[in-house]
């Protein structure tokens, strides 16, 4: 799998998430959706969602909230 791409727009108005700030669950969904947004297969998503969380935990992705689109974002951490 490849990492999440860096922001084309060098971090725009986005809001880092820390991790401990969101619930397993919570954090699971999250990763879910942005997995499966560009039409991920579910039976891949669990593959998927495991490489990004492992990604998140490991300080090699970050968590953003991009209040403009309300939604979140997973991006390569600097």
């Amino acid at each position: 799998m490849t990492e999440p791409a860096p922001d084309p727009e060098g971090g725009g108005d986005g809001v880092p998430i820390p991790l401990d700030q969101l619930s397993p669950e919570a954090l699971r969904a999250v990763v879910t959706e942005f997995v499966t947004r560009d039409g991920t297969e579910l039976t891949d998503a669990a593959r998927k969602s495991e490489q990004v969380i492992a990604l998140l935990e490991s300080g090699r992705a970050e968590l953003w909230f991009d209040p403009t689109t309300r939604t979140c974002n997973i991006l390569s951490a600097p």
